[in-house]
């Protein structure tokens, strides 16, 4: 394996791993990556998308008692059933849409422009949604009613917009339905499981036949990386919502923003 594809490998795992489950857009961070390592074909799509599975594996290893507690009383258990149906009724929207609408949005809006735009939008709407005064009417993941999940789901299928973040909209979402942070954020990472994981096995197959013997030692880097990153990530999301609000992550977003439409506007790098 050449030593700069893996130093690019190590750098779009790392990338990956830190943003996806923050409400920065983990997909447009890529996008911006791979524009400035010169990865964005076809073969550096697909790295992306298996590197977010990484990632969300990292999510199932941290809940795996959860995760196995629901498995195992879902038979019997109507907490269980109740919260793998939220799960269902939050997945089908993206799911969906995202048979109708992704081979158009890949097309015209997989570009650092737009994604930039998306982050100073999305920058913009969670900074009105935090100013919001509420109160939080669900404080616990198995609270969350049907309706609420469909509304979520909803909410995460605006994320097939690059830039816009799929756990920003989750969370975002959820915090306007009156669920407590802590649970948005909570509920976000659950729902990633079959919305990523799903997301995966359709590029695999599509990408079956492309796919060579060469091509697993880079997957394996970026992986592992995106895996590591990703479990330090969500760690550290959970601490922060628990005392913080989300401001933070809006300025960063329009901040970030304004630095690719400017590099842009006077041709300092080649977008």
């Amino acid at each position: 394996m050449d030593l700069v594809i893996a130093v690019k490998a190590l750098i779009l795992g790392v990338v990956e791993g830190l943003t996806e489950f923050l409400p920065v857009s983990s997909t447009g961070h890529l996008i911006v990556a791979g524009s400035l390592l010169n990865w964005n074909n076809e073969k550096g799509k697909l790295f992306e998308i298996v590197i977010q599975f990484a990632a969300i594996l990292a999510v199932c290893w941290l809940y795996r008692r959860r995760l196995w507690t629901v498995v195992a009383t879902l038979p019997r258990d109507p907490k269980s059933q109740r919260f793998t149906w939220n799960l269902v009724l939050a997945f089908l929207p993206a799911a969906v849409l995202g048979v109708v609408f992704i081979e158009t949005i890949k097309k015209y809006l997989f570009a650092p422009v737009p994604v930039a735009m998306a982050f100073i939008i999305g920058g913009i709407l969670i900074l009105w949604i935090e100013s919001r005064k509420r109160t939080a009417r669900i404080t616990a993941v198995d609270d969350i009613q049907p309706p609420d999940a469909i509304w979520i789901g909803f909410a995460q299928a605006l994320s097939m917009i690059p830039g816009t973040s799929r756990s920003g909209a989750t969370i975002m979402g959820g915090l306007l339905r009156g669920l407590s942070r802590p649970v948005a954020t909570e509920f976000s990472f659950f729902l990633a499981i079959p919305t990523i994981f799903g997301a995966t096995v359709l590029e695999l197959f599509k990408a079956r036949h492309s796919i060579e013997f060469n091509d697993l030692a880079v997957i394996g880097v970026g992986s592992v990386a995106s895996f590591v990153s990703a479990a330090f990530a969500v760690r550290a999301l959970i601490r922060y919502v628990s005392g913080h609000n989300f401001k933070v992550f809006a300025w960063y977003r329009i901040a970030f923003g304004f630095v690719i439409l400017a590099t842009w506007h006077f041709g300092w790098v080649k977008w």
